[in-house]
């Protein structure tokens, strides 16, 4: 989902909550500056990409 910086402004509880569902990238002057995400998301993202490299008792933390 794109959003200007302004709607972000003016309805940031009702993008924190979708954020957590998807990503939302936030633009200004038509070009995108941000982005929210699920933090959940971007380690399990991480993991994937990492899966047979990293030890296995290694933490993400």
């Amino acid at each position: 989902m794109r959003i200007t910086a302004t709607e972000l402004k003016n309805n940031i509880g009702k993008y924190l909550e979708l954020a957590s569902k998807e990503d939302i990238y936030i633009t200004k002057n038509g070009k995108a500056i941000a982005k929210l995400t699920n933090t959940k998301h971007d380690k399990v993202k991480v993991a994937k990409s990492l899966f047979g490299i990293m030890p296995a008792d290694a933490s993400l933390e």
